[in-house]
């Protein structure tokens, strides 16, 4: 294993001085946080200057000056006034109405830990996440009420919902009991773990054109001397991984700030939750999944120009889920997802989509997909193991299936 270390040491080394290499590790988050800026700037630009979203308050609590004093804090772009409407006479309001909220504080604070917010159709899609700036000062209220009792400690170290509803959703009559904006207790997690998914499966594809040029330059025998195929193979992982997670840092450097920044989201008071462990160990695992067959098929080829038909579905295998993504997004529980799951080559991007959207976890199904992964992953690095003992050191031409076929079997 020692050796190993070596090879990971080197091939990190290698990369991280490589001027391409580092030019694509931070243009592609600028790129990528530049797209999402503009939109975002666009869509703030026609919100500014005379189209604030009107947030009336029914407030049963008597905290709405504190409620007002975090959200100018924040700098929202909130007009906030008091109201005596009912909710049933919210629908007829909400139908003549654009860019308006109504909030409903009352007993239900403590008793469901839910707060209504009945929003106009019109609504931005980031006003659930920036609503969350006034859970403190309602806790602060809670805690005021209670004699801080251990039952009572108990239902405010649990989280506050703000459900909201649309004025489609009072005309259907269609309104769940759970919070329709997504908690940023799971999104946060689910999209950093996504992230450092994404970031070290990129680097992973770096494999491919590793072997691929070592074979071309003819230089895989004079490493093999000094090393075996298992050792070669395992360092490349090693060392990928880490070139991925620098990527993942450099991302987060620049994704996190610009989320606190411009949509005033928690994300390190969401982040450091213990879920975290859990996806950040999926990615990983997708990380594996993918990097063996990557260093095995990699190793296959003649150079990287001339991939054939099954070098290049294999490169195509980590962009699986996205085929998920809909009805995933549609119904998380339902049978789609459950097979996006199981299935390896899609579990990593599924679960990761699937747990940033379920309220309740489903553990039992999560245990089967870890128990596949960690199968899968072990299994395709046996595989991987035989199938770069024998391509590595094939030159000339992109080795068949069929020829792929038989080192397995050797």
């Amino acid at each position: 294993m020692r050796n190993a270390f070596k090879v990971a040491k080197w091939e990190f080394k290698r990369n991280i001085k490589n001027k391409s290499f580092l030019i694509g590790m931070f243009l592609t988050p600028v790129i990528f946080l530049a797209f999402m800026l503009i939109g975002n700037l666009i869509g703030d630009s026609d919100r500014e200057g005379g189209n604030p979203t009107h947030v009336f308050v029914h407030d049963a609590l008597g905290i709405f000056d504190t409620l007002r004093e975090s959200a100018e804090g924040h700098h929202l772009n909130w007009d906030m006034q008091l109201t005596d409407i009912s909710e049933t006479e919210v629908t007829e309001v909400l139908q003549s109405r654009e860019h308006t909220v109504y909030i409903f504080l009352d007993r239900r604070v403590i008793e469901e830990r839910v707060v209504p917010v009945y929003a106009s159709e019109d609504m931005d899609p980031f006003f659930m996440n920036q609503v969350q700036v006034l859970e403190t000062p309602i806790k602060t209220w809670q805690m005021k009420q209670l004699g801080l009792s251990d039952e009572q400690l108990a239902v405010i170290s649990e989280e506050l919902q703000f459900t909201e509803i649309t004025a489609e959703d009072l005309e259907t009559g269609d309104i769940s009991d759970e919070a329709s904006g997504l908690s940023l207790s799971r999104i946060v997690p689910g999209a950093f773990s996504g992230i450092i998914l994404l970031s070290i499966v990129f680097s992973g594809m770096y494999i491919f054109q590793s072997a691929s040029q070592e074979k071309k330059d003819k230089v895989a025998e004079i490493i093999l001397s000094s090393l075996t195929p298992d050792e070669l193979m395992q360092g490349k992982i090693l060392g990928y991984f880490g070139l991925g997670m620098i990527q993942a840092v450099v991302f987060l450097g620049f994704a996190i700030p610009i989320a606190i920044w411009q949509w005033n989201v928690p994300i390190m008071e969401k982040l450091l939750v213990p879920e975290v462990i859990l996806y950040v160990f999926i990615a990983i695992l997708g990380y594996l999944l993918f990097a063996a067959m990557f260093v095995g098929v990699g190793a296959t080829m003649a150079d990287m120009s001339s991939a054939g038909n099954f070098q290049g579905l294999v490169m195509m295998l980590p962009f699986l889920p996205f085929v998920f993504i809909g009805p995933v997004i549609s119904d998380p529980s339902g049978l789609f997802a459950q097979i996006g799951t199981y299935i390896p080559f899609s579990a990593p991007g599924v679960l990761l989509l699937r747990l940033s959207m379920l309220e309740q976890w489903p553990w039992i199904e999560i245990i089967i997909a870890l128990v596949i992964l960690i199968a899968s992953s072990w299994f395709c690095m046996k595989l991987a193991g035989k199938i770069f003992k024998t391509g590595i050191l094939m030159y000339g031409k992109n080795a068949t299936p069929k020829e792929i076929w038989k080192w397995i079997r050797a």
